[in-house]
């Protein structure tokens, strides 16, 4: 479900697992009450990965660092960075997705051409092998499916998608998302966590691979979004 990547005074780091949903949903229990109770003490979110991805994430252990670090996540002086891979080529191979989402039906969003409180998500892209292409994505905001949305807007829905994608046999092992490194800076000091993805076959291959070593630093690439900043990962 879950293993634990660093821990400090304020907050805990942890890998969380593709398929957990977050709060307990119609499973026995969620990955915060879990988290809880293998730890023996209260925890907060501080924000959310949906039940396909898996990645970064940070739970607070108290409700006053929550509340500082949920600030930074509003502000958006967090960078936050995805690994995605499709099996659709994309209309672009790097860029923006910049657009207004409404809700749409069964769960879905989509993405609008108006700009009147959008959406901002960049990103690079790379071959990862025959019919595979892998996205390092940069979200600007913190929309639902912003990521998922973004990327079916240019033709690559994620593998593994049930929303996003088409249904396709086999069918794959996982939702191929995933929240790589996560940066901020708090009590003037700064951190920057990584987790490279350990569960999905296709993130295993030797493309995939060779990108992650590529793109090792991501904060020191051509970011055309604001709020840079060049901490080690750890």
């Amino acid at each position: 479900m879950y293993k634990i990547l660093a821990e400090t005074d304020g907050f805990l780091v942890i890998d969380k697992a593709p398929g957990v949903s977050v709060h307990r949903d119609q499973e026995a229990v969620g990955l915060v009450m879990q988290v809880e109770r293998d730890r023996n003490e209260k925890l907060w979110l501080v924000h959310r990965l949906d039940r396909m991805t898996s990645g970064v994430m940070l739970l607070a252990r108290s409700a006053e660092v929550c509340n500082r670090l949920a600030e930074l996540f509003r502000n958006q002086q967090v960078e936050k960075y995805y690994l995605a891979l499709s099996d659709k080529k994309p209309t672009k191979k790097q860029g923006q997705v910049i657009g207004d989402m409404e809700r749409g039906r069964r769960g879905s969003w989509k993405l609008l051409r108006s700009r009147s409180n959008p959406a901002l998500t960049e990103f690079y892209s790379c071959s990862a092998g025959p019919g595979l292409r892998l996205f390092l994505c940069r979200p600007g905001t913190g929309r639902t499916h912003q990521i998922r949305v973004a990327l079916k807007s240019v033709g690559a829905p994620i593998i593994g998608d049930p929303i996003y994608h088409e249904v396709v046999e086999p069918a794959p092992d996982r939702g191929y998302l995933h929240a790589w490194q996560l940066c901020f800076s708090l009590d003037g000091c700064e951190y920057c966590y990584r987790s490279d993805p350990q569960c999905g076959e296709l993130f295993r291959g030797a493309g995939v691979l060779d990108a992650l070593n590529d793109w090792a630093d991501p904060s020191a690439m051509k970011w055309r979004l604001a709020g840079k900043r060049n901490p080690p990962a750890v």
